[in-house]
């Protein structure tokens, strides 16, 4: 193992991010993260990272509608401002694109958002006991 793959040495901020965005281990970079679309692995068959620390949530699936939306919807203003086709014309437009634009890149987000959760070392939030005054 490398320096990069050890637990005591993390890699730069953008290293963690493209290492996400291609969906690889957070830790060394060369291990598959999915197993299926977006069915994590165990473990990298790498370095032997166990993935049971991850948890993304509903982090992923809210930046890729809030992104989606807003281009499907600038996108189908500016063509009923421009053009004003029929309605079918909308749903055969924009239904396809709201596929594209939410399915493609929700893997990539996710792994993304992974690499960032490891990099940082996110965990739970836990209470602080503090002694009475």
């Amino acid at each position: 193992m490398s320096n990069a793959t050890s637990d005591k040495t993390l890699p730069k901020v953008t290293e963690s991010a493209l290492r996400g965005l291609a969906c690889k281990c957070p830790r060394c970079g060369k291990g598959k993260l999915y197993a299926g679309f977006l069915n994590l692995r165990p473990a990298c068959e790498a370095c032997g990272l166990d993935y049971a620390f991850i948890d993304a949530g509903d982090g992923p699936a809210v930046f890729v509608i809030m992104i989606a939306g807003a281009i499907v919807v600038t996108a189908a203003l500016i063509t009923e401002v421009r053009y004003q086709p029929p309605f079918w014309i909308h749903a055969v437009l924009w239904l396809p694109l709201t596929l594209a634009v939410t399915l493609w890149p929700l893997r990539a987000i996710k792994s993304l958002l992974i690499a960032l959760q490891f990099h940082h070392k996110a965990a739970e939030g836990r209470l602080i006991e503090r002694s009475p005054k």
